[in-house]
C-alpha cells in the first residue's frame, strides 16, 4: 500500500430509501448520525488520515463529503476526493440535492469520475476504486443486502479497517474491524 493510501479513508453508506428518516435530514435521528460522522472523522484526523474520498451518492455519502468540508475549516490539511461512478450520476436527482451534489464537487480537492457511461457495474467498480486506495473504511451500514454491504465485503477481502455506524443507534460510538 502506497504511503497515502495509509492516510486515507473512504466511505460507504446507505441512501435516504434505507434510512429510518428517509429524505427528511431535519430528524433528530439524522443530525445525531451526522454529529457522529463529525466525531469519527476528527478521531481519524488525530490518528494521521488527511484524505477522504467520497462516492458522492444521495444520502449518507453527502452527509460525509459535508463533513469532511466542515472539518477542512478546522484543518486546512484534509483533502477531498469525490469518486463519481459517472458523469450522469445526479442526472435524475431532485434539482436541489444536484445543486447539493454539485456545490461539494466544486469544493473538492479532486474529481475522479471513475468511467464515462452508465452501466449496472459502474456503482461497484466506483466502490472498488475507493477501497483500492484506502487504509480505512468508514461506513453507515444497517446489514441489509446492497451496495454498501457489497463494498464492505470488499473492503475486509482487502483487509482495510472498517468502522461502522448504525443508522438504528446513530448515537454510537463506531465499531471498529481491522483485519
Amino acid at each position: 500500500m502506497a504511503l497515502e493510501e495509509h492516510r486515507t479513508c473512504c466511505f460507504t453508506g446507505h441512501r435516504p430509501d434505507k434510512l429510518p428518516w428517509g429524505m427528511n435530514e431535519q430528524d433528530s435521528r439524522c443530525a445525531t448520525l451526522k454529529r457522529s460522522l463529525e466525531r469519527e472523522l476528527e478521531l481519524l484526523y488525530r490518528r494521521g488520515f488527511r484524505r477522504f474520498i467520497s462516492g458522492m451518492a444521495m444520502g449518507c455519502d453527502l452527509y460525509f463529503a459535508e463533513a469532511v468540508l466542515a472539518l477542512r475549516q478546522k484543518y486546512p490539511d484534509l483533502t477531498l476526493e469525490g469518486a463519481v461512478p459517472c458523469p450522469t450520476q445526479a442526472q435524475r436527482w431532485p434539482e436541489h440535492l444536484r445543486r447539493r451534489w454539485r456545490d461539494i464537487l466544486d469544493r473538492c480537492d479532486l474529481e475522479t469520475v471513475v468511467q464515462q457511461n452508465y452501466d449496472r457495474w459502474c456503482m461497484l467498480r466506483r466502490d472498488r476504486y475507493m477501497v483500492d486506495r484506502s487504509a480505512a473504511v468508514l461506513a453507515v451500514f444497517d446489514g441489509t443486502p446492497g451496495g454498501t454491504q457489497y463494498t464492505l465485503n470488499y473492503a475486509m477481502d482487502k483487509r482495510r479497517e472498517v468502522l461502522l455506524l448504525d443508522p438504528a443507534r446513530p448515537e454510537a460510538e463506531a465499531v471498529r474491524f481491522t483485519m
